[in-house]
């Protein structure tokens, strides 16, 4: 019978998209053992890229459209259809994500997830019955505001007009309309892929903690704090949803709460629903061993993210997990107690960033080194005598 091997990582950041890892990693495997069986499957815990990760992983196509980018201008974006189009999959990075900023122009006091709005009611027209959404890689700061304006609802001020776009505004928000809400959002099931569990405000709250990466001074760190605070009072009092606190309401600006709110949404650890959605269990209890990886191994690592994900899933199966990264820093060690069998470095020489992050020699140094664990692995396994 021959030896199957899963192979099941995330992207090399700046480098390699997640399914270009997994078949350099297949190369080497097969330069090792032209047997093998392989299987791979590109992963990803609800950040950049997820969309694309997800309709390469499950097949599927993209509908592409015009919306309002984070600081009102149009952008192109694009989300995936799966499940024979019964479910869409949307990264918010493709219409409010920080990459679609010019550095000097960051401002979450502006920025709006309009334009992820306006995604989930084009997939509510085309007739899906489910949507995930990954909702990493945000240049907001709005708790999601943006998004359900552009699904009907209204906030506004002590004087009953609309409020502008972005999170600042919201400082001023006195009521919630939803008499306009679009009502096909209680005929979907909405499912958020979020990798962290900050609440909306404090000091580990969406503007506290991922403002400043975002533009925010630590002056409008708090004014952004004071602004999300007053959203989720009025969400409290009009909505009759309780999102301040809840663990994940943060991610995104404080998109993960919006959604809960506005949207219906529930919030689920990224990689456990890219888990579910791709079989990983059932694919794992038939391969003899894994591999999994990313381009920097570290610390975060072992909480919640794709290394740490798949090797729990390879030591519940009993399954020798390899994972592979382009650098391995302090803290790495952590996804050992994670079911990693062993972490092994592609840079096997000095080299600078620039080369590092070349595609072509990510593939050849991805493959190189898991032709050589596989080796290892395969070289020490007990032979049957068969005499």
């Amino acid at each position: 019978m021959p030896i199957r091997v899963l192979i099941a990582p995330d992207k090399f950041r700046g480098s390699l998209d997640a399914a270009e890892v997994a078949r350099a990693i297949g190369r080497g495997v097969k330069r090792a053992m032209p047997s093998a069986e392989i299987d791979c499957i590109g992963m990803a815990d609800g950040g950049e890229g997820f969309a694309e990760t997800m309709v390469e992983a499950l097949g599927g196509s993209f509908e592409t459209m015009e919306v309002r980018g984070p600081l009102g201008h149009m952008v192109t974006a694009n989300f995936g259809l799966v499940d024979n189009r019964k479910t869409a999959i949307i990264s918010m990075s493709s219409a409010s994500g920080l990459a679609l900023i010019p550095y000097e122009m960051k401002n979450p006091l502006l920025t709006t997830t309009y334009g992820t709005g306006q995604m989930i009611r084009k997939a509510l027209d085309l007739g899906v019955g489910r949507i995930l959404i990954g909702i990493g890689g945000s240049a907001t700061n709005d708790g999601g505001a943006g998004m359900a304006s552009a699904l009907g609802f209204r906030f506004l001020s002590a004087e009953g007009r609309d409020l502008p776009l972005g999170g600042g505004a919201l400082s001023r928000l006195d009521s919630i309309d939803s008499s306009n809400r679009d009502h096909r959002l209680d005929r979907v099931r909405i499912e958020v892929a979020c990798d962290v569990n900050n609440p909306l405000c404090g000091p580990t709250g969406a503007s506290a903690v991922y403002g400043p990466q975002k533009g925010a001074s630590p002056e409008l760190v708090l004014r952004l704090d004071q602004a999300l605070e007053n959203l989720a009072r009025v969400v409290a009092r009009d909505l009759d949803q309780s999102i301040r606190d809840l663990p994940g309401s943060g991610a995104a600006g404080g998109l993960g709460g919006g959604l809960v709110a506005f949207a219906n949404g529930r919030l689920r650890r990224g990689i456990d629903l890219v888990i579910d959605s791709t079989k990983l269990r059932d694919r794992m209890a038939i391969a003899d061993f894994c591999f999994t990886g990313e381009g920097r191994i570290d610390h975060s690592s072992g909480y919640g993210k794709t290394v740490s994900g798949v090797a729990n899933i390879a030591r519940e199966y009993g399954k020798p997990c390899a994972a592979l990264g382009g650098s391995i820093a302090s803290g790495a060690e952590n996804v050992l107690d994670q079911g990693v069998t062993a972490i092994f470095s592609i840079c096997t020489e000095p080299i600078n960033l620039t080369h590092a992050l070349d595609p072509e020699s990510t593939r050849r140094r991805l493959s190189r080194t898991a032709e050589q664990v596989f080796r290892l692995w395969h070289g020490s396994k007990p032979k049957l005598d068969c005499t």
